[in-house]
């Protein structure tokens, strides 16, 4: 396979999967994951709506840096494929929260699921809008070498 079939995949993965996995860290360093509803822009930023009362909310508070997962938990044994990404998150205000909640709301109602508005992220409501910027992808080397991450470039069309 070529480089460019990798970052199809990757792109895929996005694209037909409505779940990620948020890997976060508390101030021990303990590890914690959660699944968790995303909506993407341009496979580089990454959306959700959590509780600031949830573990990974308080995690990313005091330690943003994040790995996050996409599968699709469905397919036939050793036929998955993932893309492994690392992440920068925070929760969102101001502008930020204008534009990251129209990606997050476009996308749930595409899937059937209500709009959301600011006022839906913002106190006194229960949750708060975030994202995750990131910096690396990954998929598996399907040939299995040593590492068998290979690094994927998301960019441009899909």
């Amino acid at each position: 396979m070529i480089q460019q079939d990798f970052g199809s995949i990757a792109k895929d993965i996005v694209d037909t999967n409505m779940y990620m996995v948020l890997g976060t860290v508390d101030a021990s360093g303990n590890p914690w994951v959660s699944p968790v509803y995303y909506a993407s822009a341009e496979y580089i930023e990454f959306y959700w709506v959590s509780s600031p009362e949830a573990k990974h909310s308080h995690n990313i508070a005091r330690h943003p840096q994040t790995s996050i997962v996409i599968f699709n938990s469905q397919a036939r044994i050793g036929t998955a494929q993932a893309i492994y990404m690392s992440a920068l998150a925070t929760q969102l205000s101001g502008a930020d929260l204008e534009r990251g909640i129209d990606i997050y709301s476009r996308t749930s109602l595409g899937h059937g699921a209500p709009e959301w508005k600011q006022e839906d992220v913002q106190p006194p409501a229960l949750y708060r809008l975030y994202q995750a910027t990131v910096s690396e992808h990954w998929v598996l080397d399907p040939a299995g070498h040593p590492d068998h991450r290979i690094p994927v470039n998301v960019s441009g069309n899909h």
